[in-house]
C-alpha cells in the first residue's frame, strides 16, 4: 500500500503543479474555460496556490503520511468544489476533467489513511 500511496500522489503532484503553473501565467487554454464558467481573474493565484500547496503537501506526505492525508483532503474538497461550480454554470464539458482529479484525490486519501 505504501507503494501504491507514493505512485499516486507523485502522478497527482505533477498533474496539480502543471495546473497551478497554468493558473499562474494564465494560459490561455485555462482562462478562457475558467471564465465561461465565472471565475475571475483574481481568483486565479489563490486556485493556483491551493493546487501547488496540495501536490507539496501530497510528497510531503510520502514522508509523513498524516500530512498527505491532510493534502488529499483539501485537494478532495477543491475539486469538489470544482464540480459544483462547473454544474451550476451548466458547463457539463468541463465536469470530466475535475471529476477525475477528485476520484484521484479520494484514491491517495484512501491509500493514506490505509497506511498511516
Amino acid at each position: 500500500m505504501s507503494i501504491a500511496y507514493i505512485v499516486v500522489a507523485s502522478l497527482i503532484a505533477l498533474v496539480l503543479l502543471a495546473s497551478g503553473r497554468a493558473k499562474l501565467v494564465k494560459d490561455e487554454r485555462i482562462t478562457e474555460g475558467m471564465h465561461r464558467i465565472g471565475v475571475p481573474d483574481s481568483w486565479f493565484p489563490r486556485l493556483s496556490a491551493l493546487e501547488i500547496a496540495a501536490a507539496l503537501g501530497l510528497v510531503a506526505g510520502i514522508f509523513y503520511r498524516p500530512l498527505g492525508v491532510a493534502a488529499a483532503v483539501g485537494m478532495v474538497a477543491y475539486f469538489i468544489g470544482a464540480v459544483v461550480t462547473h454544474l451550476r454554470a451548466k458547463d457539463t464539458a468541463g465536469v470530466p476533467l475535475p471529476s477525475t482529479l477528485l476520484v484521484a484525490g479520494a484514491a491517495a486519501l484512501v491509500l493514506g489513511v490505509a497506511t498511516v
